[in-house]
């Protein structure tokens, strides 16, 4: 799920230093994808005071069940991506996905699927044909500067480790938690998983406390960190905790997304993440020029398939400051 509006707002970044613990609340938004398709999902990061999460810069719902419904298919045609990594993790359905450095694959439950862009990347998603419909999240992750301009490839991880606690089973998507690491190549310290809490529970989940935390509740509800949470918002949950409480009668499904808060700054923009507009406008040329060296073709679209870039906002896009946590 990319970043399809076609009037694209963009997403400033300055460096921030850790808020300490908070307890925050934002709301998820619901968003079309595609324009005139009709496809919605629910939005949740970035937001105008809270724009990145450690590096997790892009936090979509698909498929969320309190989204419209339009019946239209939530096929994605091409479109270019630079500067970031897209972390798909589907909890129902299947999706195809085709990419300009020849990947065919289908992403199924259980399957992380990890795409960096680098320099510049291609891809498509499409749905499987007599498959149920999906439902999942989709995350970008900002590639540091020092990384930014690297090859672009994709991987898929069939198998993930899981920590395991009394009435608790996380599986971790990116980085660490709790001394279990992910296989999944990562380029900044950050984490990234999937947890499962069951009826009854109440418990402790050991974090770093240099790294900043977000949790999204996707199915039940759970009371963290003394907030009760429902699917719906993001709890930001601040920097400088050694553990998060946990609580919930009905049991849960949640995400946790974590990470050193950023010392970058960044524009984001359409499907790209840069450091200035400079870069911003020159991938969007390199892209409406079908520049095949930067974003190459993909097997099975002709090339007038592809989703043009929309224009570019008046004026040059300036960093704006983070507000205080707390």
């Amino acid at each position: 799920m990319s970043d399809l509006d076609p009037f694209p707002a963009e997403t400033l970044c300055e460096p921030v230093t850790g808020a300490g613990p908070v307890t925050e609340l934002y709301p998820a938004r619901e968003v079309p994808l595609g324009g005139v398709r009709g496809t919605y999902v629910e939005r949740t990061l970035p937001q105008r005071d809270l724009p990145t999460v450690g590096a997790w810069c892009f936090l979509d719902y698909f498929g969320a069940p309190t989204v419209t419904v339009t019946g239209a298919p939530p096929d994605i045609d091409p479109h270019p991506h630079i500067g970031l990594q897209t972390v798909t993790w589907p909890f129902e359905g299947m999706i195809r996905h085709r990419d300009s450095v020849h990947s065919d694959v289908r992403i199924e439950p259980g399957q992380l699927n990890l795409m960096t862009s680098g320099r510049g990347i291609a891809h498509s998603e499409y749905t499987v044909p007599d498959a149920p419909a999906g439902r999942g999240l989709q995350l970008w992750v900002a590639l540091p500067d020092d990384h930014r301009d690297i090859a672009p490839h994709f991987e898929q991880h069939r198998e993930l480790p899981v920590h395991r606690a009394p009435g608790l089973r996380a599986t971790v998507l990116m980085g660490t938690l709790a001394g279990v690491t992910s296989p999944a190549m990562i380029y900044t310290p950050l984490v990234g998983a999937d947890i499962v809490v069951d009826p009854a529970t109440t418990t402790t989940l050991p974090v770093n406390p240099e790294f900043e935390y977000a949790v999204l509740v996707v199915a039940g509800a759970v009371t963290v960190a003394g907030v009760e949470l429902s699917p719906g918002p993001l709890l930001y949950l601040g920097t400088g905790r050694t553990a998060v409480d946990l609580n919930t009668a009905t049991g849960a499904r949640f995400a946790l997304i974590g990470g050193e808060p950023l010392a970058e700054e960044l524009v984001m923009w359409w499907n790209f993440v840069a450091r200035d507009h400079a870069e911003i406008a020159a991938a969007r040329a390199a892209w409406e020029q079908r520049d095949t060296d930067r974003f190459g073709d993909i097997e099975g679209h002709p090339p007038e398939q592809r989703i043009p870039a929309p224009p570019l906002p008046g004026g040059r896009l300036k960093p704006r400051s983070r507000r205080p946590h707390g």
